[in-house]
């Protein structure tokens, strides 16, 4: 499982040189050449490695422009839901209990721990970008 800024990537998502490397393999090791012999460390027929392109599979779930944009307006336009504002208003007092009391109720209403600490940084951005408007 490999985490980046915005996406949650899955091993089935990876190119498969970045599979070799995430497994058990320190960074930046490169399996040495087979030997061509039946036994021994690095035993295996000869082969050519080739260079495979990107799969459109492993796009899947990266957010593209015209989503993230659909998205923002669909925001702009609806607002949050009841429970969103509910979590802002928690998040605006500041305190660490409210903090935590905002990811409760998010994980109650998302369903899991990740969700609902993904949906509190969600809101506590909004909470942000309010302030830097006023």
């Amino acid at each position: 499982l490999k985490v980046t800024s915005t996406v949650l990537l899955f091993r089935s998502q990876l190119p498969s040189t970045a599979i070799e490397q995430e497994t058990m393999a320190k960074a930046g090791y490169v399996k040495p050449a087979s030997t061509g012999m039946a036994a021994g460390l690095n035993k295996g027929f000869i082969v050519t490695r080739r260079e495979l392109k990107m799969k459109p599979s492993y796009r899947r779930g990266r957010k593209g422009e015209r989503v993230s944009l659909v998205r923002e307006v669909v925001r702009e336009v609806v607002g949050f839901a009841p429970y969103e504002r509910r979590m802002i208003e928690l998040i605006k007092i500041g305190s660490a209990s409210t903090f935590k009391r905002s990811l409760k109720l998010a994980k109650k209403r998302l369903g899991t721990h990740r969700r609902g600490k993904k949906k509190r940084d969600e809101m506590s951005e909004a909470v942000a970008q309010m302030r830097r408007k006023v």
